[in-house]
């Protein structure tokens, strides 16, 4: 049977069986769906169609026997000419002498290597006597640890197709497979490993790319339906008139885009299901004012709610903010790891007692001894900074409370729906009229004092600035020592003129917190800076942000950082010092100089950057797939999406019998039931 230890396989003695469970393979299933990780192409393509500096493989004749030459300690270069299409290319080898005696004047050879265009000349990485058609072109290769070579997992892999291919079952209903031109499931199994050719492989590809978002949104919806199904009771009765009343006290009017985010979440709140809605907004969109709406609602219908944020100085700037907009209209409460002792306990005491109706805080407020009495509505900003264990830990405060997961990170939103496929998803898309637009403008490193003579010229007319540095790891000591080096240079080149205030991830909290005070109350002209989350104060007075070497970050990442400043009335302006040395860099730069769209650029970072940690995964909850990618493949998770939405609401699993066999897998799938636990 196909779950057979691997020691049923010729070959596969106790120490193979055992260096193969290290790389989590214990069965023979097990190590069918251990697919290569890369392969390595041994296409024949003519001359002209190779690509300068591309690995390539070429095929030729021997033209003379290869010449050997020695140089440093035991090192040599073989070198000959190999006649390809009557051709005369290059070839040279390093540091393998003996095959000098294998190649001879006349033998067809098989050769890899990185190609010289201008020199006509191949320098070998592989070589074979006889012609390319005697081997496959394509060749797996396998992720390894400890002894394991990629020659013992590919024998393996063929002894266990072999034996084993025709229990390779199928799951996928046949209507997919029709529809989509997907292979079997065993064809392509055997097609992953053994390829004939790139047709081959791209078809076996689409067929588990599209298997594994099938199942991973199957997941999904299921968690969906289950999470509604089971939170009846919770429809928030708020009052309309009385929030109405609250919304035409804003000193603005609400956009379209704000308008229908907000109808969209009070309609979830109304029904008896909880909410569990995604809200994304560009940075000044107006989420904030959207979910203070929602929060009075929530205490107008007799409910408490959380606003739970990332950072102290966030905390503290929702609660400052929530204080001015609610005045006597709610009791705020500010819980962070800051507040201790006598305080915390009279605030706990208040949340319980319902005498406070909204708590802002940090992940202070999952902490074991947090009790509400009556948690009706929950909102998690920057959604992606904490974990899918906090995020629960703060649904479960109260009786099923609704949810709203907010972020300022521009995620295109067909990709926003389909990934979060366990949310709805609500879009601002739209600026509040009369802001003006930050103009942006690329410099380098020798513009610097003209740059820092631009800033005294703003600072002098009463605005301020934030001069940013790069920060790959907190505990990276050059980093901070380059924002600390900066802070000297501009102390230096201001003289007493102007204040310069200096935050980076060492300082204590409230260090950090005295610093942003002193920035946010105007006693800090310059603000130098090395982290991104601690900038998220908003200082209306800042209207210029420097960001040195611009290069190293993304342009989801420079945009939000961009957005710190603009808030105002006042014209913004956004510096990027950078000298990148590649075209991606340029082009990132050139991007950031031409748009403010926030899902434009998300939607030209996913070109530029590909998958990176574009949702902070790590802590996200999003799955690791083993062939499907959340960002190239988006078009086909889209499409599973959509598939599985169709199957859970049409109970296709029980009523159809076409389903028999995904139904069976699901039940046998451990990981599957996890994720619904």
């Amino acid at each position: 049977m196909i779950t057979d230890p691997v020691t049923a396989l010729k070959g596969v003695g106790e120490k193979f069986a055992s260096d193969l469970a290290e790389m989590g393979i214990h069965t023979v299933e097990d190590l069918l769906n251990y697919f290569p990780y890369r392969y390595d192409v041994f296409e024949i393509k003519p001359l002209n169609e190779l690509i300068h500096e591309d690995k390539v493989t070429i095929e030729g004749r021997v033209v003379h026997k290869p010449s050997l030459n020695f140089y440093g300690k035991k090192k040599s270069r073989l070198s000959f000419n190999v006649e390809v299409e009557e051709v005369a290319v290059k070839a040279v080898m390093f540091n393998r002498a003996f095959a000098q005696k294998q190649l001879n004047a006349g033998d067809t050879v098989t050769l890899t290597g990185k190609w010289d265009a201008h020199r006509l000349q191949i320098t070998i990485s592989n070589y074979k006597k006889g012609p390319a058609s005697e081997q496959s072109a394509i060749q797996p290769m396998y992720s390894l640890k400890g002894d394991v070579t990629n020659y013992k997992v590919k024998n393996a892999v063929q002894s266990s197709l072999n034996t084993y291919l025709g229990e390779i079952e199928e799951i996928l209903p046949e209507r997919y497979l029709k529809a989509y031109k997907l292979p079997d499931r065993a064809s392509a199994v055997r097609l992953m490993h053994f390829p004939a050719n790139r047709i081959n492989l791209k078809h076996a590809r689409r067929r588990f790319i599209y298997e594994e978002f099938l199942l991973f949104q199957l997941k999904m919806q299921m968690l969906r339906k289950i999470i509604s199904e089971s939170t009846t009771g919770n429809a928030q009765h708020y009052d309309a008139s009385t929030l109405n009343v609250f919304i035409n006290s804003f000193p603005f009017s609400f956009t379209k885009a704000q308008q229908k985010s907000l109808n969209q979440i009070l309609a979830d709140m109304k029904s008896p299901y909880r909410m569990s809605r995604l809200l994304q907004g560009d940075v000044g969109s107006g989420k904030t004012a959207v979910a203070e709406v929602c929060l009075f609602a929530s205490i107008t219908a007799g409910k408490q709610g959380a606003f739970m944020v990332p950072t102290e100085i966030l905390a503290e700037q929702h609660f400052q903010s929530l204080s001015e907009t609610f005045s006597d209209k709610a009791s705020i409460a500010l819980l962070t790891g800051s507040v201790k002792g006598k305080k915390r306990k009279e605030t706990l005491e208040a949340i319980e007692n319902h005498e406070v109706d909204i708590v802002v805080g940090t992940h202070a407020l999952i902490q074991d001894d947090v009790f509400f009495d009556d948690l009706g509505f929950v909102i998690v900003d920057e959604q992606h900074r904490f974990g899918v264990e906090q995020r629960r830990a703060l649904r479960e405060k109260g009786l099923n409370p609704d949810v709203l997961f907010m972020t300022a990170t521009p995620i295109p939103r067909t990709l926003a729906i389909t990934a979060f496929g366990d949310m709805d998803v609500s879009v601002i898309d739209e600026m509040p009229s009369g802001r003006k637009t930050i103009e942006t403008y690329w410099a380098k490193e020798n513009t610097f004092e003209r740059i820092l003579q631009f800033i005294a010229k703003h600072i002098q007319d009463g605005e301020q600035a934030y001069v940013i540095c790069p920060l790959i790891e907190e505990s990276d000591k050059l980093d901070i020592q380059n924002a600390v080096d900066l802070y000297h240079q501009l102390e230096d080149y201001y003289a007493d003129s102007l204040h310069v205030g200096l935050m980076h991830g060492r300082l204590q909290t409230d260090e950090k917190d005295a610093v942003m005070k002193q920035f946010a109350s105007g006693e800090v002209d310059i603000l130098v800076s090395t982290t991104v989350v601690e900038v998220g104060v908003n200082v209306t007075n800042a209207t210029i942000m420097v960001i040195y070497d611009a290069e190293r970050f993304g342009l989801s990442q420079l945009h939000q950082l961009r957005g710190r400043v603009g808030r105002g009335e006042k014209q913004s302006y956004c510096i990027l010092i950078a000298d990148p040395k590649g075209e991606t860099g340029k082009e990132r730069m050139r991007i950031m100089t031409e748009t403010n769209n926030g899902f434009e650029l998300s939607e030209q970072d996913l070109k530029l950057r590909g998958p990176g940690d574009f949702f902070g995964k790590k802590q996200s909850g999003l799955p690791e797939f083993k062939v499907a990618d959340m960002i190239h493949d988006y078009r086909a998770l889209e499409t599973a999406r959509q598939d599985a939405e169709e199957i859970i609401e049409q109970e296709l699993l029980t009523n159809d019998p076409s389903f028999n066999s995904l139904r069976t897998y699901l039940d046998n799938n451990a990981v599957f039931h996890e994720k619904l636990d």
